[in-house]
């Protein structure tokens, strides 16, 4: 689940600064533990901006049962604070969808979606995780983290299932992050931001209060983000539940109940609580959402999905929004409609909250470097999402956002 375009970016941004790199590499000074967890909390030098940010495997986290799907660490990257930023941190965690089987489970062990051996020993940051006081103005200078995801089930997960080798981690992963985080300088933060996107923004949403916990009795600013998180309990195109029946597999194979919100869980069953419309309402810490109220990943495998597109007449509109018909236009009409409901009624819960909302059909926009705070970045009332969040983040002004229908706003950066 991982947008098409925050890869592209990726691609894009290493040839883009390819040549300015090598003559920053050639002066830049930085640590190359690529393998292991920093010892004694010594934190790295800041990467130079736009270089590629090193891995970093959390061994300690093993000792604590928290590993990934193949009983591997966890891993993260980090490019440190400076400046005025040294005191404030940005926790991103990695989205990915989830496993809902054994099967589906064991394919994944053998992904860097469920080993840890398997990853990139280096990730280009973008977005909210740039270094680049251009493009990410409001938190270029922070500590940035991105906690990559292996678990398979949003961070939430606990079990093990000895016979097929597969460990349901999530949860002690999240927890052993934090803990290590706080315990390298991020326990006596300034200001703090939770975020993620896709699977990544779902974790956020279940976890915001509890990372807030974290900062109990202390004066640290603590906010949340969600970026395509929104996933909608919705009807698919056969009149079926597709998504509700994948995640109710994902909560009985992960052992998700018990890690979900007891303010969801003592109203609802737990396949409820795992979707955000059930759960948002009752986050007391700040959090803001950001969603294409159009959003490509939920209409190829929620909205219509293949197994409820029985004759096909799905598979053109999936894959360019210019070949659907009126028909279908009205159904993601009505798609929309059930999104900005959801997004109005929780507008109401707390001031603090804020969204943005935009009519365009991509799935995350908050880790690309062209959607987050490039020149021609989608926008709302001319006011872009880079510059959205920050005004909400930092109180500049409130933001509650909904885009006009399709096809009304041409500052989109669409991926069908």
């Amino acid at each position: 689940m991982d947008s098409p375009l925050l890869e592209m970016g990726k691609k894009m941004e290493m040839i883009k600064f390819f040549l300015v790199g090598l003559s920053i590499l050639l002066g830049c000074t930085q640590a190359a533990d690529h393998g292991h967890e920093s010892s004694g909390g010594r934190r790295r030098l800041a990467a130079a901006p736009n270089l590629p940010v090193p891995i970093t495997l959390l061994t300690s986290a093993v000792n604590k049962g928290a590993v990934c799907i193949d009983g591997t660490p966890p891993a993260y990257h980090m490019d440190p604070g400076f400046g005025a930023g040294k005191n404030k941190w940005i926790i991103d965690l990695e989205g990915g969808g989830w496993c809902d089987s054994v099967g589906g489970c064991l394919y994944r062990k053998a992904s860097r979606l469920g080993s840890s051996n398997l990853m990139s020993k280096q990730m280009y940051f973008a977005g909210i995780l740039s270094s680049s006081p251009v493009d990410n103005p409001d938190f270029y200078n922070w500590n940035r983290v991105m906690i990559r995801y292996c678990d398979g089930a949003s961070f939430a997960g606990e079990g093990y299932d000895a016979r097929n080798g597969l460990y349901f981690r999530g949860q002690r992963i999240f927890n052993a992050a934090i803990q290590y985080f706080l315990s390298i300088g991020m326990a006596s933060a300034d200001q703090v931001l939770l975020t993620g996107t896709s699977a990544g923004a779902l974790a956020v949403m279940l976890h915001c209060d509890q990372f807030s916990a974290f900062f109990a009795g202390r004066s640290t600013t603590v906010k949340c983000l969600a970026d395509a998180g929104l996933f909608l309990d919705a009807v698919d195109v056969s009149g079926g539940r597709t998504l509700r029946s994948y995640y109710g597999r994902v909560i009985a194979t992960h052992g998700v109940a018990p890690n979900l919100p007891k303010s969801c869980t003592a109203r609802l069953d737990a396949t409820s609580c795992f979707f955000p419309q059930n759960i948002i309402g009752s986050i007391n810490t700040p959090i803001f959402l950001l969603n294409a109220a159009y959003d490509t990943w939920q209409i190829r495998e929620s909205l219509a999905p293949n197994v409820a597109d029985h004759n096909g007449a799905w598979r053109a509109c999936k894959s360019n929004r210019l070949a659907c018909d009126a028909s279908q236009i009205k159904i993601l009409q009505a798609f929309r409609g059930q999104m900005v409901a959801t997004v109005q009624g929780f507008s109401g819960s707390k001031h603090s909250n804020g969204f943005f909302i935009n009519s365009c059909f991509i799935h995350g926009q908050s880790e690309n470097h062209a959607t987050w705070n490039a020149n021609g970045s989608p926008a709302i009332q001319n006011k872009d999402i880079g510059k959205s969040v920050g005004d909400w983040y930092f109180g500049r002004a409130e933001v509650k956002a909904i885009d006009c229908p399709y096809p009304c706003d041409n500052t989109c950066h669409h991926d069908i």
